[in-house]
């Protein structure tokens, strides 16, 4: 009987651990995508620089991205906001998650490569891998999963453009060879 409490409350412990990961995590789309019922409130003024953008979260991902990049707030018209926006609008259409997910990974892939010394922009990043992206064509693909494959070749050594490559290497659908004929069949 005690195991099976202790088992409960260490699940428990992990559980509430985990609940504001799972608060960043995605809701299901854009917040355009949302219906007049699930209306969002803006919980983050544009002028402040959250640690993520949660979903509720009213900031513009390109305008927080550059501003985090920055240091420190950047007009909407700013040249950086406008390239961050075109890049995430490149990006989206690439893969799985909105935009705000993948700026809140862009964070954590930046962050994790500072740990081991080895920097990118966030545009390079969310460049190189929406390029990467683009080779799987109409198939969408994980940019989650994609940044942590970036990351461990990174960690093995690689440089940006070589960790590019190998990912390009994996993402390009391979053909399968047509099975030959049976024998006295043409």
């Amino acid at each position: 009987m005690r195991s099976l409490i202790g088992s409960v409350a260490a699940g428990l412990a992990v559980l509430l651990a985990a609940l504001p990961i799972l608060a960043a995590c995605d809701r299901g789309g854009e917040s355009s995508d949302r219906g007049e019922d699930q209306a969002v409130v803006a919980s983050t003024a544009e002028d402040a620089l959250p640690a993520w953008l949660s979903p509720t979260d009213g900031t513009e991902p390109a305008r927080w991205l550059a501003g985090r990049e920055a240091g420190h707030p950047l007009p909407r018209d700013a040249p950086e906001v406008r390239d961050m926006r075109e890049s995430l609008d490149r990006a989206r259409s690439a893969f799985v998650e909105d935009k705000r997910m993948i700026a809140n990974r862009t964070v954590q892939l930046g962050q994790m490569l500072s740990e081991i010394g080895k920097t990118e922009s966030y545009r390079a990043l969310i460049d190189g891998l929406g390029e990467v992206a683009s080779v799987r064509g109409r198939h969408k693909s994980l940019y989650g999963e994609m940044c942590q494959h970036y990351y461990n070749t990174r960690a093995q050594g690689a440089d940006h453009a070589a960790a590019l490559a190998r990912l390009e290497a994996r993402e390009t659908p391979r053909e399968v060879p047509a099975e030959p004929a049976p024998e006295g069949r043409p």
